[in-house]
């Protein structure tokens, strides 16, 4: 019987033998002296063991359950509350992201705006100074007929003709 309990509940025997003594002890049994009756000790054990299993019923009911219940119901909000976070947190996170995604294609399409205003001054530019430097030769040309003229001096006036038409020329272009 021993060898039983010990492979059951993995104790050695002086630890059974030890629980055994504690028991007899808290159950004010004194071994040295005879029991009234085998029937009356068993009917005290049965009512210790009656008395326990009340305690504990007892015990379950009063103080167990509700907790139980009132673990339950908090785990219950827990997990709505967490829910409920959860759903706003992804909203907000979305809402969030769409904002961003907003400004990132304004920034993109101000900075393709800036692009096309960047490259039609630079189109101005190259344009104004192609004028620039058909201008100059016109000048050059001008600064050419003008001393061509003025060395001429007293010339015949067909060539005098012909470089103010030239000179004309060049100014209306």
């Amino acid at each position: 019987m021993v060898e039983k309990i010990c492979k059951r509940y993995s104790l050695k025997k002086s630890e059974v033998v030890k629980l055994a003594f504690g028991d007899i002890d808290k159950a004010h049994i004194n071994p040295s002296e005879a029991p009234e009756s085998v029937k009356s000790e068993l009917a005290k054990i049965n009512k210790e063991q009656d008395d326990i299993i009340r305690f504990i019923r007892y015990y379950e009911e009063e103080q167990l359950n509700p907790m139980i219940r009132a673990t339950n119901s908090i785990a219950l909000r827990f997990d709505a509350i967490g829910k409920t976070l959860e759903t706003l947190i992804l909203s907000q996170l979305e809402a969030s992201q769409e904002k961003h995604t907003a400004v990132l294609k304004k920034l993109s399409e101000q900075f393709c705006n800036h692009a096309d205003v960047i490259n039609n001054q630079s189109k101005q530019i190259s344009t104004l100074y192609q004028i620039h430097q058909r201008d100059y030769k016109k000048l050059l040309h001008l600064i050419q007929f003008y001393s061509e003229v003025s060395a001429c001096g007293v010339m015949d006036s067909k060539r005098k003709e012909s470089l103010k038409a030239e000179i004309i020329n060049l100014i209306n272009t």
